[in-house]
């Protein structure tokens, strides 16, 4: 029950005023982005909307967001890749560059998978409490909202997960593909306050596993994430990080928390 009234949507917005206070939201370069693209990939049923702040803050400095045309996520997972691999397509072209794909918890997950899958799209990966290691080792309550839609897609509702999304060969092969190594740079983003994904299936071995005090719902309104963010963001819109591939034997210095 504690873990529920921490992670409500509405426990999460009362952070809004103190991002909104923070120098990280108030102390913007506009030139800082360079016309980088970013396409936003939102969570599990969590919508388009919810990363709304980042879109702000990251168009303030001059970055390029876009909106993935994933929904809410809670459709199949292949299908999700499908669309986000499209809106990536359109946005690589409209910047005339790679762009940074950027998703909290299952959109990390579909971000990820779409970086493997097509890294000369990706120019960097950003994931926020997303359960890489294990796409079913999230909490309880959100599992069995899951198999309650699977149960609607069999009954015949459209545009739902499915059984196949939870087990099975599809399943299979996406987890097979979730532990791919990365050919771009990649931060994994996650708290141990977290009450939606365990903290420990975040850690990508072939990204850079950052930990912030933040609830899972709360990523996005939390100024510690962007205080994350900025530097990195900058380095990959300048090309003064270059893309390369990550080994599970990286090591990193405070705060970062190295994987593996």
């Amino acid at each position: 029950m504690r873990s529920a009234a921490r992670e409500s949507v509405v426990r999460a917005m009362w952070d809004v005023p103190k991002l909104l206070r923070h120098p990280v939201w108030r102390t913007a370069d506009p030139g800082q982005g360079n016309g980088l693209g970013v396409v936003l990939v939102p969570g599990f049923g969590a919508g388009e909307v919810s990363l709304a702040p980042a879109a702000s803050w990251l168009r303030a400095r001059g970055y390029v967001p876009a909106r993935s045309g994933v929904g809410f996520t809670v459709g199949c997972t292949a299908e999700l890749l499908a669309k986000l691999l499209h809106s990536t397509e359109k946005h690589v072209e409209r910047t005339g560059r790679p762009v940074v794909l950027l998703g909290q918890s299952r959109g990390g997950g579909l971000a990820r998978l779409a970086a493997a899958r097509r890294p000369d799209l990706v120019h960097g990966l950003v994931m926020l409490g997303s359960p890489v290691l294990d796409p079913m080792g999230a909490h309880p309550n959100v599992l069995r909202i899951a198999k309650f839609l699977a149960r609607l897609a069999s009954a015949g509702v459209p545009g739902l997960l499915d059984d196949d999304c939870m087990q099975g060969p599809c399943f299979d092969e996406h987890v097979k593909a979730l532990a791919e190594p990365l050919r771009v740079p990649a931060i994994s983003i996650f708290s141990r306050m977290d009450g939606i994904v365990p903290w420990q299936l975040c850690q990508d071995p072939y990204a850079e596993c950052v930990e912030v005090h933040s609830t899972h719902t709360g990523m996005g309104f939390d100024p510690k994430v962007y205080e994350v963010l900025g530097p990195r963001l900058a380095a990959w819109a300048t090309g003064s990080m270059r893309a390369s591939r990550r080994t599970p034997s990286t090591t990193s210095s405070s705060p970062i928390v190295p994987c593996g």
